[in-house]
């Protein structure tokens, strides 16, 4: 798994993909936080966290996409699936790698919190608790993109699929109120990504919510490695 992880790591960063989300995610935030500066008042921090959430999520999808569908494309993907390595172990790798392009950035926007930090008291629980719930997010959302990419040999396709599956998530707790069903509401909610992030956009360390992103993770990563078992064997 460590040599497959550094295999792609070094593969986002030997072409411009790696460096231009890295990029993009922190000039963003760097635009952010500087009209934090302006505004002269470290309580809108955790505004910028929330503000780029969902700039952050339409990224995702770009560091995903090319994770199995350019082997695909290639005819490399027989050479991995070849390989003495487990399918789980596989994609566990690829999954690690595209994680670290995406905390590579986030854990970027904490140098100017720390910069405004030395000129103020900012509410340092609310802002980990964004970073936090940021990065298992991203982590679920990167496991749903690294399934999608698997699926197709075009990463067009990967990239708008996964884009599509985030939106979705974002707002699927809005149709709570086209539902009359209590069962459904229920279902719905529990299975919102925007409702089980919220706690930590409050400073509060949720387990359940923590749980409950480390299962969709590895429910995913699980559904990859089928995907993948299935072709090798065919």
């Amino acid at each position: 798994m460590r040599a497959i992880t550094k295999r792609e790591l070094k593969a986002y960063f030997t072409s411009p993909i790696g460096y231009v989300c890295v990029a993009t995610i922190l000039a963003l935030y760097g635009y952010y936080f500087f009209q934090v500066l302006m505004l002269r008042s470290s309580s809108y921090i955790s505004n910028v966290y929330s503000t780029m959430f969902i700039w952050s999520m339409m990224i995702v999808p770009i560091i995903t996409m090319r994770s199995f569908s350019e082997e695909m494309r290639n005819r490399t993907d027989q050479a991995l699936l070849t390989a003495p390595v487990g399918v789980t172990s596989i994609v566990a790798g690829k999954f690690l790698a595209a994680f670290a392009v995406f905390a590579i950035a986030m854990v970027g926007t904490l140098i100017p919190v720390a910069v405004i930090g030395l000129f103020s008291a900012p509410e340092w629980a609310l802002i980990f608790g964004n970073f936090f719930g940021s990065l298992l997010f991203g982590a679920a959302m990167i496991s749903i993109g690294v399934f999608i990419s698997s699926l197709t040999q075009s990463q067009i396709v990967a990239a708008i699929g996964t884009f599509g599956v985030s939106i979705l998530l974002l707002v699927v707790d809005q149709l709570t109120g086209l539902v009359s069903n209590p069962v459904a509401v229920k279902l719905i909610g529990w299975l919102s990504f925007n409702t089980r992030y919220q706690p930590f956009t409050k400073g509060i360390f949720d387990i359940s919510s923590l749980v409950f992103f480390l299962s969709v993770i590895a429910v995913f990563i699980f559904l990859t490695a089928r995907k993948l078992e299935s072709r090798r064997w065919s």
